[in-house]
């Protein structure tokens, strides 16, 4: 048995409750404190940090008696991340002391920010943190805390995604808490993107629930697109780029054109991403962004969701080095001109679907964009 202190994230009850695998009603959690510490956030990040500060105090929660395997799964969850178990002192509410073992940051790994406040964290990031933990613990007992460290931003990033897809209309005709069914539910592989696999029955259209059928699906998070238009010179910009899909799909010719695409970080709109992954894919700046549309890319294989855009700019020069290099990008970008985009779409010489979709917005659009300058 052991008896740890929190005083940032895991004092979020929902969120101790995913990492441990077991509900609050079963802990023995008491308020306390822990003198001569302050918890700020840690600078750019979204999470905090404690450090000593005479004089000040750092709150959070005290949890007894965590057994074995309780700890096992709290060194996972924080393993990777540079975190080190110590004693302290602490003060209970009644004024007694107890001493117990905290989870404290290597020295120099971050920075601290301003103070931390736990009602601020929870509003912003409290329901992607559990959603991330969810998957992070899922892949306890199979993949190793270090790999989950390099794989974090991409499991917040679909974290975030998740929770965005949440918050859309529900179908009015249908309740997803009565008309599915999971019977299994596994994260079942992780790398850049993630698969999920599921056990499932489905109300099917004349009432009666489908047998069981096993569905897996690669969870990406959301992307944005947008297609640069000039209307005054009546062009596009279109980037190229190796893509390994398509590649390992068999195709001769991976190499694709496209519009300038990225994924959605946590935290960004996807307006923000569509200019900045201009800036960074074609050294381009939009001027206006115009909303083409949003959807799945693929609903029978994938969680990706895309919000696409046909952004206004000045298209006077390409490059052959866009991309960022920490990600593995080269990419190279031309200006079309848009009847020669359409005769390449009718010709099928373009092959990517979101191409094809702000194409075809922009035709339709293209006379009011032109007049509008």
């Amino acid at each position: 048995m052991a008896d740890l202190f929190f005083y940032g994230t895991l004092r979020h009850v929902p969120l101790l409750e995913v990492v441990l695998g077991r509900t609050a009603d079963t802990l023995d959690i008491t308020p306390a404190h822990l003198a001569d510490h302050a918890v700020h956030w840690a600078r750019d990040e979204v999470f905090p940090m404690i450090l000593s500060a005479g004089g000040e105090t750092a709150r959070g929660v005290l949890v007894r008696g965590l057994e074995t395997e309780d700890i096992a799964r709290l060194s996972y969850y924080e393993g990777g991340f540079g975190y080190g178990r110590e004693i302290v002192q602490l003060t209970l509410e009644n004024g007694e002391s107890a001493s117990a073992e905290v989870f404290f940051p290597d020295p120099g790994l971050w920075q601290p920010g301003a103070p931390w406040s736990l009602e601020d964290w929870v509003a912003r990031w409290g329901e992607v943190s559990c959603r991330a933990a969810q998957e992070v613990m899922g892949y306890y007992g199979r993949v190793s805390a270090d790999e989950i460290a390099t794989r974090f931003a991409s499991i917040r990033r679909r974290a975030a995604s998740w929770v965005a897809a949440r918050a859309r209309p529900a179908d009015p005709a249908r309740d997803v808490t009565r008309d599915v069914v999971v019977e299994r539910h596994r994260f079942s592989h992780l790398s850049f993107y993630g698969m999920e696999e599921a056990d499932l029955r489905f109300r099917r259209h004349d009432g009666t629930m489908s047998p069981v059928l096993n569905r897996s699906a690669q969870m990406v998070g959301q992307a944005a697109v947008v297609l640069p238009y000039d209307p005054v010179r009546d062009a596009v910009l279109l980037v190229e780029q190796f893509r390994a899909p398509v590649y390992l799909a068999g195709d001769p010719a991976p190499w694709v054109w496209e519009p300038v695409a990225g994924l959605v970080d946590p935290g960004e709109d996807p307006e923000e991403t569509a200019r900045r992954e201009a800036i960074e894919e074609a050294g381009l700046v939009v001027r206006r962004l115009e909303k083409a549309g949003e959807a799945y890319s693929s609903t029978g294989s994938s969680g990706e969701y895309l919000h696409l855009f046909v952004g206004i700019a000045d298209l006077t020069r390409t490059t052959d080095s866009g991309g960022l290099d920490e990600e593995g990008e080269d990419i190279r970008s031309a200006i079309i001109g848009f009847d020669d985009l359409m005769a390449g779409i009718d010709g099928n010489r373009y092959r990517d679907m979101p191409l094809l979709v702000t194409a075809h917005w922009l035709a339709r659009h293209r006379d009011r964009l032109r007049a509008e300058g």
